[in-house]
This record gives C-alpha cells, sequence and structure tokens, in this order.
C-alpha cells in the first residue's frame, strides 16, 4: 500500500474509530454521573459530561500505533504514542478530581524531554541558538503548547475545529502526512458529539495528549527548516493564550486558575454563540493554512499577513 493510501485509510479508520467510541464513551459517563458542574467561570449553563477525549484517543492512538509499525524508523512515533498515553492517564486522574500542579507540569516535562530525545532533524530555531538552549527553547515552547491546547479547551468545538485545522494543515505543508491526517480525522469524529450544544466535553483526558502530539509535529515541521509554518498554523491558539497568560501576569492574577478572559470566551459573553466562534475560528484557520503553504517559500510577508489575520480576529472578539 503507498503511503498516500495507507495515510488515507488510517485517517478513515481514526474518524469512524473517534464517532463510534466518543458515543459509547459518552453513555459510560453518564452511568458513572462523570459531569461538568457548571460555575461562575464556565461558558456552560448545564451539567455536561466530561472525558470524552477518550474517544478521541481511542480513534487517534491505535491508528498512529499502525502508522508506527508500518514504518521504517518506529521507534520515535512508538515513544510519542506512548508518552500520549501516559499523558492520558494523569490527566483523566485530574479529570477525576485533582492532581496538583507540580506532578501534572513533571508528566509534562518528562514526556517532552522523551519526544525531543527521538525527534529527528535540524535545530528548531534555526540556528539562532546553541544546541543546548535550542534544545531547551524548544522544550519549553512544547510544554507551553500541551497546555495552552488545555487552557484553550473552554467553549463546544473550538479545540476539534482547532485540532482539525492544524492537522490538514500539517499535512499539506509537507509533515508525515499520516499522523497529521490521523489527529485531524480523530478530532472530526470528536467533533459530531461535542459540536455546540455539546453532549460532552474533551477534557484534560483528550486536550493534553492531543496538544503534546500536535506540538511534536510541528515541531519537527520546524526541524525540517519550515518554521514560519510552524508558527503560522496554530497562530489563533497561541496568540489568544499567550496575549490572556501575559495580561493576567501583569494584572497579578492567578494564572493556573480558570477564567473566562480568552478572546474567544469574551466573544461568547458578548452574545455570540459556540458555534459561530467555533465556525469563526475555523475561517482564520484557513486563512491561515493558506498563509502557511505560502511560507514554504516567503517566510516573512506569510508571517505578516497571518499577524494581520489572528489580530483581527482577536480584536473583532473583544469588541463583538
Amino acid at each position: 500500500m503507498s503511503e498516500a493510501w495507507l495515510a488515507a485509510a488510517l485517517a478513515a479508520a481514526a474518524f469512524a474509530a473517534s464517532w463510534i467510541a466518543t458515543g459509547q464513551v459518552l453513555v459510560w459517563l453518564d452511568r458513572r454521573r462523570i459531569v461538568d458542574v457548571p460555575n461562575h467561570r464556565s461558558s456552560h449553563a448545564r451539567p455536561t459530561p466530561r472525558g470524552g477525549g477518550i474517544g478521541l484517543l481511542a480513534g487517534a492512538l491505535p491508528a498512529l500505533l499502525v502508522f508506527a509499525l508500518a514504518n521504517a524508523a518506529p521507534v520515535p512515533w512508538l515513544v510519542l504514542i506512548a508518552a500520549a498515553g501516559v499523558l492520558a492517564v494523569v490527566s483523566w486522574r485530574d479529570d477525576l478530581g485533582h492532581v496538583p500542579a507540580r506532578w501534572r507540569l513533571l508528566a509534562q516535562a518528562a514526556a517532552v524531554a522523551a519526544g525531543l530525545s527521538v525527534l529527528d532533524g535540524g535545530p528548531v530555531f534555526q540556528g539562532l541558538l546553541p544546541p543546548g538552549p535550542d534544545l531547551l527553547a524548544a522544550g519549553l515552547a512544547w510544554v507551553w503548547f500541551v497546555n495552552l491546547t488545555n487552557f484553550m479547551d473552554g467553549i463546544d468545538g473550538i479545540t476539534g475545529v482547532e485540532a482539525a485545522s492544524i492537522g490538514l494543515g500539517l499535512a499539506l505543508v509537507g509533515t508525515p502526512a499520516a499522523p497529521a491526517l490521523i489527529l485531524a480525522a480523530a478530532a472530526l469524529g470528536f467533533l459530531r458529539w461535542n459540536w455546540h450544544p455539546a453532549r460532552l466535553f474533551m477534557g484534560d483526558v483528550g486536550s493534553v495528549p492531543l496538544g503534546y502530539l500536535l506540538g511534536a509535529l510541528l515541531l519537527l515541521l520546524a526541524k525540517s527548516g519550515h518554521w514560519a509554518p510552524a508558527l503560522i498554523l496554530p497562530g489563533y491558539y497561541l496568540a489568544d493564550a499567550t496575549w490572556t497568560l501575559v495580561r493576567r501576569l501583569l494584572q497579578r492574577k492567578r494564572v493556573w486558575e480558570a477564567h473566562r478572559e480568552h478572546f474567544y470566551q469574551q466573544a461568547v459573553q458578548r452574545g455570540w454563540s459556540h458555534g459561530r466562534v467555533a465556525v469563526a475560528v475555523g475561517l482564520v484557520n484557513a486563512g491561515l493554512v493558506a498563509a502557511a503553504l505560502l511560507a514554504l517559500d516567503r517566510p516573512w510577508p506569510s508571517l505578516a499577513a497571518a499577524t494581520l489575520i489572528v489580530g483581527a480576529i482577536l480584536f473583532r472578539f473583544a469588541r463583538a
């Protein structure tokens, strides 16, 4: 089977498995009463099952395992899959109760260190930093991406849309197509149940491993020399999460606590529906995918265009 056909077959299998498994997980979560109860920081109004990311991973991880075993060099992918599995276990424990932040960060740092030890390619920062600082900066960026994926999962549909957009974009710009398409397809299968009004939420069990695996693919893209597309594709999530974090730090707020201050949450508070915000993010991401493709040959103009696209949607959300 050719690489293209393998990628298509695994993506289709991941989509179907994610769709079916998430539906089964919903029944199980309902029966166990594992729900997210609304509070003053929530963007939803009724108790909703939390932990649907288990279904997403049930679609994505087996397909990724088949890809790894079919690959000529399976070890890096096997390490990434195992690390994502460990993060899923730790995150599920946090969904059920509370795992102290230091232990969650330790697990994430260990997963990132394991991933960096097996990722092929050149320096992430294109030689601007010596090898040691480059590795450290790449690790910090990866840990931040894992956490911002979790932080941004605050309304119905948004992370499914974001993951599908990044995965499709990665496949188009030159990252190994199969794993990128698998993650995009699994996110779309999950989105069937998470679109507004959501039947269930992803939970940390889904968002943390998903951020880890997407982060690995983005780093691989940067290591191949395409640093601009690697920055552009997740541009909306990077900008919203980072800007909000810096603003909260300057206001001396507890940045580790849940809140409703992200730009997309401001739009919901001003009357936009979850679906409308998710569609807007999807349209912005379509523009970012186009900019990422152009960035393969013209990185700086494309990065400027992407900055304008992201800035425009942040401004629109803030003034909704």
